[in-house]
């Protein structure tokens, strides 16, 4: 009896051993790009670690880190780490950081040529000039209008450049990735609809501009379906944002009256390019959006960013009069907890 629990505890102890010091593991298989945000405690990185299948368990990466005196010098950055890595690889590659000669330049979903241009500082060249066209990818592959520019092309992602470097190469590297992604995409029931893959582009734009809530794209692509099938202006704020370059302070009376053919208060259909990058999630959605009846969506008071989706002008309005009450109440601020 006495030699089966000790039979026992040392089992124990070799598993806790070999689950905390993982003897027998390597440097992981397949490449995995994973960011570390500025100001993560070591839970948050374990927890990012484990979410992506770098490590195994969150909990014993923690204790390792501790145990090596290395839960503090964990550094921020995207990092290029492997599947299924050792405790040590994965504690080395982070507690090296992003090499000093190395520029990141992080560019968000959904944004416009124009607003990553301030991103690409440590590069060399006019990203604007350089994103205008380009040898690797011709827009009227993709149904584009000729002339149209990279706009909508241009994927979002965290991408890693020599400092110095021409914005070309950055440029080169979001065609790439667009390629790539692009290429997992069902487009069969967006081409039932006749719409072409730079429709879809167009539309994966104006949804990541409404969706703040991953589970509403589908929602939001749908109303834009349902409006342009019933000849509905779209009405999408985000659209005169674009042509004004103003995404922050209140939109005037003179900018939603703005004549562009971006203009969706304005013009009925589609505007006639993207108005930003779109990433996955919102290009999928805009090629196989939700099965509604929804022709609206307002922003849900006390959320952020969810909003509440009507079939009827008279459920909208009465939504639209809930929003504007509790807006009032606050003294004209948004009624919102972002």
């Amino acid at each position: 009896m006495a030699i089966g629990v000790l039979l026992l505890i040392v089992a124990g102890l070799a598993w806790f051993a070999n689950a905390l010091f993982q003897p027998f593991k390597g440097d992981g298989g397949e490449r995995i790009r994973v960011t570390i945000p500025r100001g993560s405690s070591l839970s948050q990185i374990a927890d990012r670690l484990e979410a992506a299948g770098v490590i195994e368990d969150a909990g014993f990466f923690q204790l390792r880190a501790r145990i090596t005196g290395h839960s503090g010098d964990l550094r921020p950055g995207s990092y290029e780490l492997r599947k299924d890595m050792s405790f040590t690889a994965a504690l080395d590659a982070l507690q090296q950081g992003v090499p000093p000669n190395v520029v990141q330049v992080a560019i968000p979903e959904g944004l416009s040529r124009r607003e990553i241009r301030p991103l690409t500082k440590g590069l060399r060249g006019n990203y604007m000039r350089a994103s205008r066209r380009s040898s690797k990818l011709d827009p009227t592959d993709y149904k584009a209008p000729r002339g149209a520019s990279l706009e909508g092309f241009l994927f979002p992602a965290t991408y890693e450049l020599k400092k110095g470097r021409p914005v070309r190469q950055l440029v080169n590297e979001q065609l790439a990735e667009f390629k790539r992604n692009f290429a997992k995409v069902d487009l069969s029931y967006a081409r039932r609809k006749n719409l072409t893959p730079y429709d879809v582009l167009t539309i994966a734009s104006l949804i990541d501009r409404e969706a703040m809530v991953a589970k509403e794209r589908p929602l939001i692509a749908s109303v834009i379906y349902n409006r342009l099938h019933e000849s509905i202006p779209l009405g999408i704020d985000a659209t005169v944002r674009f042509i004004t370059n103003n995404w922050k302070r209140p939109l005037r009376k003179s900018e939603l009256a703005n004549p562009s053919p971006y203009n969706t208060r304005v013009h009925g259909g589609l505007p006639p390019g993207p108005i930003g990058n779109p990433g996955l999630a919102s290009i999928k959605a805009a090629a196989h959006p939700a099965k509604t009846k929804y022709l609206f969506y307002v922003v849900k008071v006390d959320s952020c960013g969810e909003h509440k989706f009507a079939k009827t002008d008279a459920e909208f309005q009465a939504y639209v009069n809930e929003y504007n009450r509790a807006r009032d109440a606050r003294g004209g601020k948004s009624p919102t907890k972002c």
